[in-house]
């Protein structure tokens, strides 16, 4: 009974701290969506740029072997190199994958810090 006494005292603050809980989800969220939408962009222009160099090495490579003996060997070791490199492309990523921050990890933040703040009012009621 006492917290239905109390909670006039306390929703003005409850409410401005739920709105702001709101902006920092919505913080997080843009965050979150540039983060992504910037590796996604890097990883597009890398991959793009890597595919066509590799072409044309490759391309280059078959050209100046073709009138010779080395042409299939040459073919067989530049295959052989694309898989060791993706092998170790593959070993790299996921050794220097950095850690992100836990999604809304600001508001769970705010949250701890808040909890603290709204026990002490509903028990100050009691």
């Amino acid at each position: 009974m006492r917290l239905l006494w109390s909670l006039p005292k306390a929703a003005p603050a409850l409410l401005r701290h739920l709105v702001a809980y709101i902006e920092l989800a919505s913080l997080d969220i843009a965050r979150a969506q540039r983060e992504v939408l910037a590796e996604l962009i890097a990883f597009a222009v890398i991959a793009l740029c890597g595919v066509f160099a590799l072409f044309m090495g490759c391309l280059a490579v078959v050209a100046y072997t073709w009138d010779t003996p080395h042409r299939v060997t040459a073919i067989v070791c530049m295959g052989g190199g694309f898989l060791v490199i993706a092998a170790a492309a593959a070993v790299y990523r996921a050794n220097a994958a950095k850690p992100n921050p836990p999604f809304l990890a600001s508001v769970r933040q705010a949250w701890k810090e808040d909890r603290v703040l709204i026990e002490r009012i509903l028990s100050d009621s009691e």
